[in-house]
């Protein structure tokens, strides 16, 4: 049983919610505050499946971090909520008339705005670790010490804004209607959920086309450069792109693997996180890199 679980775990999940999500706007004709619905019960599934099927069980137990993860996230969702309150006004600014698809099916809008929000994102998110002032906001994120599915939404509000605005300035520009917006969020957020699951999932070649946990783990490792991989948020094609795609099976990633090698002692507190990118930080050796993962 398990066996299967982990197998479908992913597809049936990504598949399964997003579809979901069309199906209540698109054929439902429901109000997109329904996706909101529909994401606590995303998250009730998650983490019933972590606890079922743990990659690392430890992972499981607050390491005194829970409290912290649920403030980032109630917090980045309200940010993001808000956005989507304000989008009408930046379309009717920014967008090139006539310029969005509303002609095509509902479920190939979405699959338009998620791939274009993917190019975006994913090279913000590369852009994070080549640029200093940009990775001390994006630090935040790689402190974590375990990956569990609810803390994809932990991330500095400022970075949270920054890698928004650039998934979201090209679709704005397009003239992205606001139910698109909404099921495009709702999609990212369901995509976090399977990025840093504990879940231990098995999707074979999916894992190839897919950026899920088996693969983004490898992103939060502690080893410096060895971290600097899979950054992808929907598609690993732009990792392919970017000559940044690894995955092995000589390797796996366990408790004490995550985090920043050269801070161990990153603050842990929400507010010490939120000003910690502006404070002066002495880091310390990087720990050696575990022979399977040199490249």
């Amino acid at each position: 049983m398990k066996t299967i679980i982990a197998g479908l775990y992913a597809p049936v999940f990504w598949g399964g919610f997003i579809g979901a999500g069309v199906w209540l706007i698109g054929v439902g004709g429901l109000s997109t505050l329904w996706l909101m619905l529909l994401f606590i019960a995303a998250l009730l599934v998650s983490f019933l499946a972590e606890w079922t099927v743990p990659y690392e069980a430890c992972w499981n137990r607050s390491a005194g971090d829970r409290r912290r993860d649920i403030l980032h996230a109630l917090i980045n969702e309200t940010l993001g909520a808000l956005g989507l309150l304000a989008l009408p006004a930046l379309v009717a600014l920014l967008a090139i008339e006539g310029a969005w698809p509303r002609g095509w099916p509902l479920w190939l809008q979405l699959g338009l705005a998620i791939f274009v929000a993917d190019a975006g994102v994913s090279l913000m998110h590369y852009a994070s670790h080549r640029l200093p002032w940009l990775w001390r906001l994006h630090a935040v994120h790689h402190s974590v010490q375990r990956l569990y599915g609810f803390n994809g939404l932990m991330k500095h509000p400022l970075h949270q804004m920054l890698e928004a605005s650039a998934g979201l300035l090209p679709l704005l520009v397009l003239g992205i209607p606001q139910d698109i917006a909404a099921l495009l969020a709702f999609s990212i957020a369901i995509q976090l959920l399977l990025q840093h699951s504990n879940v231990d999932m098995r999707p074979g070649p999916w894992r190839w086309i897919f950026a899920w946990a088996p693969m983004h783990r490898f992103h939060h490792m502690k080893y410096g450069k060895a971290g600097d991989v899979n950054f992808a948020l929907f598609f690993n094609l732009w990792d392919w792109l970017l000559g940044t795609v690894f995955y092995t099976q000589d390797y796996q990633i366990r408790q004490g693997d995550l985090g920043i090698g050269s801070r161990p002692d990153f603050p842990v507190d929400y507010v010490a996180q939120l000003l910690d990118p502006f404070e002066s930080t002495a880091l310390g050796e990087e720990p050696l890199v575990p022979p399977a993962l040199r490249r």
